[in-house]
């Protein structure tokens, strides 16, 4: 995987906080994860107020992604190796 703004994604939530990403996250999807922050993802460390949650729909990963000077953005990617990772146990 490359940068996170070279892949396609899709922005759910923009200029947001930490507590609306996992409220959004909790709210609308089934499958959740909790990681802690500094857990790594499409080759960049996650940031945040623990516990990040990271939900899977279908084969997209859900996940806040904070762009220094940009905000916190609640984005949506196909990821079928990092919901691999997080089925294995990748998250806390």
């Amino acid at each position: 995987m490359g940068c996170v703004e070279e892949m396609d994604y899709e922005i759910l939530l923009k200029n947001t906080s930490f507590k609306e990403c996992r409220e959004f996250v909790t709210s609308n999807f089934k499958e959740v994860y909790k990681v802690k922050p500094g857990y790594r993802m499409f080759e960049v460390y996650l940031i945040g107020v623990p516990p990040v949650m990271i939900g899977v729909d279908g084969d997209h990963v859900i996940f806040p992604y904070t762009k220094p000077c940009y905000g916190t953005f609640l984005l949506r990617i196909r990821g079928e190796e990092a919901i691999a990772a997080l089925r294995e146990g990748g998250g806390v």
